[in-house]
């Protein structure tokens, strides 16, 4: 049994090495963890664990990758934001953590601190905070309408299991549809129906 929770531990790490917006490490937590029926607290923990090393790899690695492949003026630009960040001390800890806990992928926010040459450790502390707190959330909701969509299609019909099921479906919905990157940055709220290749 314990190979299923290197298989999260790696599902989590490879999922958020990546340079590139990813689908979020919980999907693959969740998915394990559904599976395999494994211990939902291990999986968080174990699963958060991975990410948060894929996430630290991620910000070593992107400076060499981005000095190849960006001007060097977009470089100086990135690295200017970041000494802004860092001015702005625990106001910029509490964007992280709220950046985190939104159904954001948070590879930009690597990407960006990579390439500013900002050190991890002023990022991983904040991201953990967030990322353990929504990862929580979401792989608990997401066991919890698994569990009571079986129970309906099994025939156990109960105002319990839909009222789960509908709150589980819903926010999945606001999860896949909302436009967050207008709603945060602009303050404009709309859905986006567009979201398949």
């Amino acid at each position: 049994m314990w190979w299923q929770y290197i298989l999260v531990f790696l599902g989590s790490l490879v999922f958020d090495i990546v340079p590139i917006p990813f689908p979020p490490a919980f999907t693959i937590m969740l998915f394990l963890q559904i599976k395999y029926d494994l211990d939902i607290w291990l999986v968080i923990v174990i699963g958060v664990m991975g990410s948060i090393l894929g996430r630290y790899i991620l910000t070593l690695y992107i400076p060499f990758i981005a000095g190849k492949i960006f001007k060097e003026s977009k470089n100086e630009d990135v690295q200017f934001l970041g000494e802004k960040m860092k001015e702005k001390g625990w106001k910029s800890q509490m964007a992280i953590i709220a950046y985190s806990l939104l159904p954001l992928p948070t590879t930009p926010l690597f990407l960006a601190g990579g390439m500013a040459k900002i050190k991890p450790l002023y990022i991983i502390p904040a991201f953990f905070v967030g990322k353990f707190t929504s990862d929580t959330i979401v792989v608990k909701l997401g066991k919890y309408t698994s569990e009571n969509t079986q129970k309906i299609l099994g025939g156990i019909v109960s105002w319990e299991t839909i009222s789960s099921l509908f709150i589980g479906l819903l926010f999945l919905f606001f999860v896949l549809f909302i436009d967050w990157r207008s709603l945060i940055q602009k303050n404009k709220f709309q859905l986006n129906f567009k979201i398949w290749k």
